[in-house]
């Protein structure tokens, strides 16, 4: 998804500034000859200082050729990499299931000794699961609602996995804890994530807290707030009040990223102000969102599992907030079949994959990323990236030349070629897995993060692109001499023509000046276009 100018380039994609001058300078070839239609929109003065990349292919044989060989930062393009193995290495129906094991015996209903909740890696905990199985995902997703200034909450209750777990329990006969109950967090090496805060295999609601705030309200009053989740491990503390109607939105939360939890009376405070006629940006609802990124997640975990606990009438002696006592853990590994006493069945990856590839989830590309080096029996996202070069190379004919990536996500100078993410997409074409990774791309016009991208439909013979241009965004901001910089803009994936044809593409555009995120929405919707014509066309 799209994010502000304070941290798109940290929270979201990913691309490296570009040399300037005239891309057309510096192609040749048959296949280098760009449409009219397209070439217009490279030429246009926003991206007079601009280096524009395209490789269209139809199979083997390729359509269009600009800058195939040069090193673009591609962003989230190049989460298509990470999800992509991963799918292929455990399978689309493939679950990451978190059991329960009780450390000690079990007697009249008391359990002397601890309760153990083994996190698996397992992205959304039941917290996203539709009626139908299926995994919830909204376009103005949460995990952006900071820097994207709004977002719609999904509509299942994010505690779900844990309350099933919770009732689960009681069910096994345990009706009260004497010990301590501890998150075994251990699966994989905590991973840094851009350079905020350390991820771990255990996760609450996205490990996000959400505010919803409904405008509105007397002038000096309290604003209208909720929050989900509710637990004792985090209070959010209302201090935000309506102010007259046309003044400035001061909106703020502060800490952003409360580092106390685990410690008792921890909280965050929503400040500043908020016009009584304030209307809520992108979204369409008369609700504002922020939220609080949780980043001691199993200090969070372990507080809400025993809240739950108590909630399904199960007694737990030990402090309700307090650090996770992982001091207490058996050997890793080391749990026997007959001590467990709940398990929670994760979602198939390939609905995972959905959440992560729609909404641009980078902590999720991440996590799939150090998941797949687990597979090959690596438990460090550098491990993961070295096990991932190897099989790039030897099951993908890629080369490590033609990329550099630092993480999963498309984080800082990830960089990659047209032609390796164009052959990516083509060898996940041919995967048993193809089916999942082609349902979890965005699709333009229609969802995700390219569900907004419509100007192109103004013009009715690119209007039956929709539904028919399935594909990766990235995007990475940062600052110049200059000014701001839209470093760079990808779109990459697969078109059904008008004509029946089934390409594969990357189009992208580096070093582009801006001002607002508004300007971002405009390179999105060119981007948008190049698709469109590339439908109608060929």
């Amino acid at each position: 998804m799209l994010t502000s100018l304070r941290n798109v380039g940290l929270l979201v994609f990913g691309i490296i500034v570009a040399g300037a001058g005239s891309v057309l300078a510096r192609s040749s070839g048959a296949a280098a000859v760009v449409p009219s239609d397209i070439r217009a929109i490279f030429n246009k003065a926003d991206y007079k200082n601009a280096t524009w990349g395209l490789r269209v292919q139809d199979g083997p044989k390729v359509l269009v050729d600009v800058n195939p060989a040069r090193p673009f930062l591609i962003g989230s393009v190049r989460k298509i990499f990470s999800v992509g193995q991963l799918l292929n290495a455990v399978g689309a129906a493939h679950t990451y299931d978190t059991p329960v094991y009780r450390a000690g015996v079990l007697k009249g209903g008391v359990l002397r000794g601890n309760l153990i909740l083994v996190a698996s890696g397992d992205l959304t905990m039941g917290g996203r699961t539709n009626p139908d199985g299926t995994i919830a995902v909204s376009n103005w997703d949460h995990n952006e609602a900071d820097s994207l200034g709004n977002a719609v909450l999904t509509k299942p209750d994010p505690l779900a996995g844990y309350r099933r777990l919770a009732r689960a329990v009681k069910a096994a006969g345990i009706n009260r804890v004497s010990g301590e109950v501890v998150i075994d967090d251990r699966l994989f090496k905590p991973f840094y994530f851009r350079n905020e805060f350390n991820v771990k295999p255990i996760f609450v609601n996205d490990d996000m807290v959400d505010v919803s705030i409904v405008p509105g309200g007397k002038v000096g009053s309290r604003s209208n707030l909720t929050s989900r989740p509710n637990s004792a491990a985090l209070a959010i503390k209302n201090q935000l009040l309506t102010g007259p109607p046309n003044s400035p939105a001061t909106v703020a939360i502060d800490p952003f990223l409360p580092t106390c939890i685990g410690s008792p009376n921890c909280s965050s405070a929503l400040k500043g102000k908020l016009p009584s006629n304030f209307v809520p940006p992108l979204t369409g609802q008369n609700v504002l969102v922020r939220a609080v990124r949780i980043v001691q997640p199993s200090n969070y975990a372990r507080t809400v599992f025993i809240e739950d606990l108590r909630t399904a009438g199960v007694r737990v002696d030990a402090p309700l907030v307090e650090q996770n006592p992982s001091r207490l853990l058996p050997a890793k590994d080391s749990y026997r079949t007959d001590a467990k006493v709940a398990q929670l069945t994760g979602m198939r990856y390939g609905q995972d994959a959905k959440f992560i590839l729609k909404i641009s989830y980078n902590i999720g590309a991440d996590t799939s990323l150090v998941l797949f080096g687990l597979t090959h029996k690596v438990d460090t996202m550098s491990g993961a990236l070295q096990v991932e070069r190897q099989n790039l190379a030897a099951h993908y004919g890629i080369a490590s030349s033609q990329y550099h990536f630092i993480d999963g996500s498309g984080g800082g100078d990830s960089t990659a070629t047209d032609i390796a993410v164009t052959l990516m997409l083509d060898e996940l074409a041919k995967a048993p897995e193809h089916k999942a990774f082609f349902d979890a791309l965005p699709i333009l016009g229609v969802d995700g993060s390219l569900g907004f991208v419509k100007n192109y439909e103004r013009d009715r013979t690119l209007s039956g692109a929709t539904g028919n241009v399935r594909a990766k965004t990235g995007t990475y901001v940062g600052g110049s001499k200059s000014g701001m910089l839209l470093k760079g803009q990808a779109l990459a994936g697969y078109i059904t023509t008008k004509s029946g044809r089934h390409l594969t593409f990357e189009v992208v555009v580096n070093n582009v000046p801006i001002s607002s995120i508004d300007d971002i929405t405009k390179v999105f919707q060119d981007e948008g276009t190049i698709a469109a014509m590339l439908w109608r066309d060929y």
